[in-house]
C-alpha cells in the first residue's frame, strides 16, 4: 500500500498536460516552419498554441487536477511557443534584413518573455487576479504573428516592413516586462447564467474572426496592447482623485477634555 501511494504521489495528471504538450508541439512546429520559410503555417501554429494554452488551465481547474508540475510545465511550454517561436518567426521573416539590429531586437523580445513568465510565477500568490502586470506573452506573440499574417495575406515581403517589425518587436518585448496593467478576464463568470444577448455577441465575434482572421486577430490584440496603458493611466488618475478627495477633508482633531474652573 505504501508503494502504491508513493507511485501515486510521483505521478502526474495526464489530461491537462496533454494539452500543454500539444501547445509545446505547436510552438516547436512554428519554429521549424519559420526556419523553412513557411511563415503562414508558423503563424497558424502560434495561434493554435494560444488556444491550447488557454484550454489546459481551464481543464485543470474544472477537473481539479492542478499541480506544481503542471504549472512549471506550462511556463516552459509558454517560453517556447510565445517566447522563442515569435522571435524566430519575425527574425526569419523580416528582422534578418537588419543584421545585428534584427537579432538584437528578437533577443530583447525573447528575454522580455522569459522575464515576464518568471515574474508571473513568483508573484502568482500576491497578484491582483483582475489584472496582469505587463503584457501577457500569448498576447505579445499574437501581435508579432498577426503582423506577419496580415503582411502575407496582403502579399507583402518582410523586407518592406523591417523597421516597423523591429519597432513592434521592441514595443511588445518591453511591454511584457513593464508595470502596465492589463485586464485578465479571470473574473468572468463562465458557470452562471448570462443574458441571451451575451451568447449572440459571442456568435458575432466568431463570425467577425471567420470573415478575415489575419486582420481581425491582429487588430484585436493591438487594441488589447493599447488598452493596458489606458487602464494604467485611468487607475493612476482615480487614485490621485481619491487622495485629493481625502486630503481636502482631513479628519477633525479630537477636542480637548473640558477643564474645571480654577478654585
Amino acid at each position: 500500500m505504501e508503494v502504491n501511494q508513493a507511485n501515486k504521489r510521483r505521478g502526474i495528471y495526464l489530461l491537462p498536460n496533454l494539452f500543454t504538450t500539444a501547445a509545446l508541439f505547436s510552438g516547436f512546429y512554428a519554429i521549424i516552419a519559420a526556419f523553412n520559410g513557411r511563415f503562414e503555417p508558423a503563424v497558424i501554429a502560434i495561434f493554435v498554441a494560444m488556444i491550447l494554452d488557454g484550454v489546459d488551465g481551464r481543464v485543470a481547474r474544472l477537473t481539479n487536477t492542478q499541480s506544481a508540475f503542471g504549472a512549471e510545465y506550462d511556463s516552459l511550454s509558454d517560453m517556447v511557443s510565445f517566447g522563442l517561436a515569435p522571435a524566430i518567426l519575425i527574425y526569419a521573416w523580416s528582422l534578418s534584413h537588419l543584421g545585428k539590429l534584427g537579432w538584437i531586437a528578437a533577443f530583447i523580445y525573447t528575454a522580455g518573455a522569459a522575464l515576464r513568465l518568471a515574474r508571473f510565477n513568483t508573484q502568482l500568490a500576491e497578484a491582483d487576479k483582475r489584472f496582469f502586470q505587463g503584457l501577457p506573452s500569448p498576447a505579445a506573440a499574437a501581435i508579432i504573428a498577426g503582423m506577419v499574417w496580415v503582411s502575407i495575406d496582403a502579399e507583402k515581403l518582410g523586407v518592406d516592413f523591417r523597421w516597423l517589425a523591429m519597432l513592434l518587436t521592441l514595443f511588445t518585448g518591453v511591454l511584457m516586462v513593464s508595470n502596465v496593467r492589463f485586464y485578465s478576464f479571470k473574473k468572468l463568470d463562465l458557470h452562471g447564467r448570462v443574458p441571451f444577448v451575451a451568447l449572440l455577441a459571442m456568435v458575432l465575434v466568431f463570425v467577425l474572426i471567420s470573415l478575415h482572421p489575419p486582420q481581425v486577430l491582429f487588430a484585436t490584440f493591438i487594441i488589447y496592447a493599447l488598452s493596458g496603458p489606458a487602464v494604467t493611466i485611468w487607475l493612476l488618475l482615480r487614485r490621485k482623485r481619491q487622495l485629493r478627495h481625502t486630503g481636502s477633508h482631513p479628519p477633525a482633531p479630537p477636542s480637548p477634555p473640558p477643564t474645571s474652573p480654577a478654585s
